[in-house]
Parts: C-alpha cells; structure tokens; sequence
C-alpha cells in the first residue's frame, strides 16, 4: 500500500515539474514529454512493475477528464458547429475504421500474417482522438473557433462511438461478424442510451447544484455527476462515455443559462483544473510505461508507413467531410488541414489496447506493439507538427 503511494506521489511529482519547467508548451507540449519519460521509467524496476490496467484508465481516468473537457466546451459552439462534429464521430469512424484497415493489411502482406478482420481492429483501435496536447496551441497560435470547436467537439463524441465500434470489431475478430442490422442497433442503442442517461443526470444535478451557495457542496456533487452518469450507463450496458460528455454539456449549457453562472464556474473551475492536470500527468507517464515494452519490435518499417497512411487517409475523410456538409460555416482548405492533423491518440486508443492485452486474443502482443507504436508516433509527431502548421498557416493568412 504505501509503494503504491509512493509511486502515484512520485508520478504527480514528475508531471507537476514537467508543467511547471516546461516553458515552451507550444513547441514542447507537455503531453508527448510526459510519455517520452514515461518510456525511460519502464526501465527502472520500481516502475516497470506498475500494474496498468484497462479499467484503471477506463472507470477511474477518463470519467473526470471526460467531464472536464464537457464541462468547460461551450454549448453554443457545439451546436454551431455540430454537423461537422456528429458526422466526423460517427460516419467519420466507420469509414476511417475500413479505410485505415485496408491500408495496413494491404501495407503488411510482405512482413507480417495478419487478418484482415486483425487489421481493422487495429483501425478501430486508433481511430479515437485526443486534443489534449493540441487544442491550447491551436487556441493560441490560430484563435480559429471552428478549428478548435470541431477538434474538441469530435473528440468528446468520438470516444463514445469509436469503443462502441471497436467492440463490435473485436466480437468480430474473436468469433464471428455481427449482421449490418446488429451493428447498427448496438451502435444506435449503445451511443442513444449513453446521451440519454448522460442527459437525465446531467438535468438532475444541475437543478441540486442550485440548492446551496457552498461551494465545497457544488464540488462534491459535480464529482457525482461525472461518475454516477458513467457508471449508471455502464450498468445497462450504455456507452458510459456518451452520458459522461452529455451530462457536462448539459451542466454547462443549464450554468450558462443560469444568473450565478459565475459563482458556480468559479466554485468547480479550480478544482477540477487541479483533477485535470492531475490525472494528464498520472495518464500520460502510464502510457509511456505501458507502450515501453511494446516499442521494442521489428515491424517499424510497416507502422511508419501505416502511420503515414493512417494521416493521409483521415485527411481524405475531414475533407469529403466537411466539404460536403451543408452549413452556413465554410470551412477554408487551411483550417480542414488542421482538423485533420489534429487528430492525435491518446487516453482511450490506450484502453483499447490493453483491453486486446488483458483478454488474451490471438497475436496480442503483435496488435499491441502495431498499436502502441503509432500512438506513440502520433503522440509525439503529430503533437510537434500542430505548433508550426498552425503559425505557418495563421502567416499565410495575414500575407
């Protein structure tokens, strides 16, 4: 009990002087620094002996990091902007699921044997994003809303869906494919059912929220929102990622619409940045523990290459995306670029991939090292990339 003590202080500690010294989080984000020391940490006994687990990340991790981002989005951009951000996170997935699945069997046949029911599930495993190392730079160097809307936004529903897919894939891969007609219900039920109870809860508290003026009071049951919404919709087999995001939209658009919409953010804003930044650094440096093992395989010459496509192929779908979408907000060429770079793996492709570690399923450990090796690429690579573009293009736009 006290290691495991010692070791999260240890963690908290590593990740407090990363943010603190780290001086140049445009260039640098914090994100890719934390996982890179997390890759060294996996070679110290003390810390290659951690436990990560799926449903450590996954019902301890994500809730609270889920609800802050949903939390803090304004209501009114997601509806602005929420044909792009729907489209993106669900027929967006399915296609970049069979396109990007394509592409790395197609990729792996001189290298590697691998199904291609094998290869989508990789596809479905990194298909979800995370903008945690990107949205503040993109917030900062471009201040471009629809950009920063429509990344953030996707992302928050983008989880939700793409676990659902990704569960409908590996039923796939380790029995037999569901019919069309299956996977959509399970998809639509799933994801429907999330936003509801997400929705219900969301409505509930909110209206508790204004019972009292203490502010330790309004913290204590915006705690409960974030996790009673997700482990409700668990428990009926709901994706408990969707009513996480709804429920904190919903607190936040019925905060927004409120007349002490200061007092509250006030009262639940500096506590959950210390939550948010907290669990950032513990989440990260477990990536990097947990990926470290896996890095070290001989099919780099194949994920390079996958990872090339992997890009080039979401840049393909933002853009039939976002092109064809009929709105009055006219994305230019430059700002769908960024959309599609934005795209950075993160939290929940890790949970994915621990999740095919702890089930044992056939070539586990290829899945893995495929898997670890482009987040790890993206995490670092994409993460870089967003500073530069992002300057390059706001320099285009003032010339």
């Amino acid at each position: 009990m006290l290691e495991d003590v010692a070791l999260v202080l240890s963690l908290l500690l590593i990740g407090y002087l990363v943010y603190t010294l780290d001086r140049n989080k445009q260039a640098f984000p914090a994100p890719p620094v934390l996982v890179l020391l997390g890759i060294l940490l996996s070679f110290i006994p003390f810390y290659s002996e951690v436990p990560v687990t799926a449903s450590f990340i996954y019902h301890i991790l994500l809730p609270a990091l889920l609800f802050v981002g949903a939390y803090r989005f304004p209501v009114q951009q997601f509806f602005r902007y929420r044909r792009f951000i729907l489209l993106l996170s669900t027929a967006g997935i399915v296609a970049a699921v069979f396109l990007s699945g394509a592409a790395f069997f197609a990729v792996s046949i001189p290298f590697m044997t691998i199904s291609f029911t094998a290869a989508l599930l990789i596809a479905a495993v990194l298909i979800p994003t995370d903008p945690v190392s990107v949205i503040e730079i993109l917030s900062s160097d471009l201040d471009d809303e629809l950009v920063t809307s429509v990344v953030e936004g996707e992302s928050m529903i983008n989880d939700g869906t793409s676990i659902v897919v990704f569960s409908l894939v590996f039923s796939w891969y380790v029995q037999s494919p569901p019919t069309f007609l299956e996977g959509t219900s399970q998809l639509l039920v799933t994801s429907l059912g999330g936003a509801a109870i997400g929705a219900a809860f969301g409505w509930l508290f909110s209206l508790a929220l204004h019972y009292t003026h203490e502010r330790s009071y309004q913290i204590m049951l915006s705690i409960i929102i974030a996790y009673a919404s997700f482990i409700a919709a668990e428990a009926v087999h709901a994706s408990g990622v969707l009513a996480v995001v709804t429920a904190g939209l919903f607190l936040s658009h019925r905060i927004k619409a409120s007349s002490r919409e200061s007092h509250l953010r006030e009262s639940l804003d500096g506590f959950w940045e210390i939550v948010e930044l907290s669990i950032l650094s513990l989440l990260f440096l477990l990536i990097g523990i947990a990926a470290g093992p896996s890095l070290f395989n001989s099919y780099w010459h194949v994920i390079v290459l996958f990872f090339i496509l992997m890009v080039v192929l979401r840049w393909l779908v933002v853009e039939l995306i976002m092109r064809a979408t009929p709105t009055v907000h006219k994305p230019t060429f430059s700002e769908r670029f960024l959309v599609s770079i934005s795209g950075v793996k993160g939290a929940v492709s890790v949970y994915l991939i621990l999740t095919i570690q702890e089930s044992a399923a056939d070539q586990a450990a290829l899945l893995a090292a495929v898997s670890f090796s482009v987040v790890f690429l993206s995490l670092l690579l994409q993460s870089l990339a967003i500073h530069p573009a992002a300057r390059f293009i706001r320099f285009l736009g003032r010339s």
